[in-house]
């Protein structure tokens, strides 16, 4: 089984669309029981709140349901129990570097890393474009998926 935690600064835009985002992805093919995904935060400002409602209204325009979802902060543990944690942006990854003391097993990724573009997730936080952070999630996620493929995952 493959684990992956997707996280952002406060786990209620980015990293739980990109959660939701990549388990419709595996469930549509059937490959639900090869991975566990989930999300969390950099921060601690958010934690226990739900996702985002504008994030959950394009969830939901697309067929998925993210309800029961809060957000938690990411800790040292997880990254000794994920075998990957994909960040959204530079600043997201500076900051798991930090909480896991460093990325010795090269398990810390970008998302965007995965869609052959590079970049980061657009944050709506800042710009209202939930359209953009859907369009970066399911471009980072369907590359993420197709190089675990690759890779015999």
């Amino acid at each position: 089984m493959t684990k992956i935690l997707f996280v952002c600064h406060g786990n209620i835009c980015r990293s739980p669309m990109a959660e939701f985002v990549m388990k419709d992805l595996v469930k549509k093919e059937g490959l639900e029981s090869e991975f566990e995904i989930a999300s969390a935060a950099t921060s601690t400002e958010e934690i226990g709140n739900p996702v985002y409602p504008p994030a959950r209204r394009m969830l939901a325009a697309h067929g998925i349901d993210c309800s029961g979802k809060t957000a938690r902060q990411m800790t040292k543990y997880d990254y000794g129990y994920h075998d990957l944690l994909i960040g959204m942006d530079h600043a997201n990854i500076r900051n798991m570097q930090r909480i896991s003391g460093g990325d010795s097993e090269g398990k810390i990724h970008l998302l965007l890393d995965f869609a052959g573009r590079g970049g980061e997730v657009a944050d709506p936080w800042y710009t209202g474009d939930f359209d953009a952070t859907w369009r970066d999630a399911q471009d980072g996620c369907r590359g993420l998926l197709k190089w675990l493929r690759e890779k015999g995952v």
